[in-house]
């Protein structure tokens, strides 16, 4: 029996216009056996979680270059509890400075992969968090 591909959204939130790394991501996690669903630039959280739960994902993934980072992190997490989304892993890449990765933690995003992260180690530790929670 053939294992459900792990899904992911990826988005470029707010006034991001920065999109060639969350493009090379999409297609190296494509190439590592997910499904991907790249939602283009300039997307509002709203339309980030809407598109979501409309897609049924696994993982949301945000590419932020703007450092706006810990705030947008915050209205995610907020507006998925409103939802009642509980299920889904929110991850987070981009400019990301090292003392905000455990603030970003702390709040409840699933993994931090600051510019230079190798491509593997994306895929490999989502690939963790969803056997993790049992997907």
């Amino acid at each position: 029996m053939a294992q459900k591909k792990i899904r992911v959204l990826l988005a470029k939130p707010d006034l991001d216009g920065h999109d060639r790394g969350a493009k090379v991501v999409a297609l190296a996690l494509r190439d590592a056996g997910m499904e991907i669903t790249y939602t283009g630039l300039h997307n509002s959280i709203d339309q980030i979680v809407n598109a979501a739960i409309q897609e049924d994902v696994d993982v949301i993934g945000l590419s932020i270059m703007t450092g706006a980072h810990l705030s947008i992190a915050k209205t995610l997490l907020h507006r998925l509890k409103r939802e009642s989304v509980d299920d889904m892993c929110v991850i987070i890449g981009g400019v990301i400075p090292k003392q905000d990765i455990p603030k970003l933690e702390a709040l409840g995003i699933d993994g931090v992969f600051p510019g230079g992260a190798q491509f593997d180690e994306i895929a490999a530790s989502i690939k963790k968090m969803i056997a993790e929670r049992g997907e």
